[in-house]
């Protein structure tokens, strides 16, 4: 059981991660690929995704989306970009 607040272990991408991920898109730059690879969460206020995408070539980015509760309509807001990243780059808590 993960406690609230903790990040959860690295999981390969679902189709749901990839969802999210198609719906903030929009970063300012058009990408050949957009495919998720990997992603670990965080229970807050809601829940924080960091996910790993892979955006063409060798390049990599982390994106941190945050998912509002039910009652706040599990709206998605990203919050945050790292950028260059790698395969080998760790997602985590940024």
């Amino acid at each position: 059981m993960m406690m609230c607040g903790a990040v959860s272990q690295v999981s390969d991408a679902t189709p749901k991660v990839q969802q999210i991920c198609d719906k903030r898109r929009k970063l300012g730059k058009k990408f050949d690929v957009f495919t998720t690879k990997t992603f670990t969460t965080q229970v807050v206020a809601g829940t924080n995704f960091f996910i790993k995408v892979h955006v063409g070539g060798d390049e990599f980015m982390h994106l941190r989306v945050h998912q509002t509760l039910p009652h706040a309509g599990r709206k998605l807001e990203l919050h945050r970009v790292q950028t260059p990243k790698t395969h080998i780059d760790p997602i985590g808590f940024f």
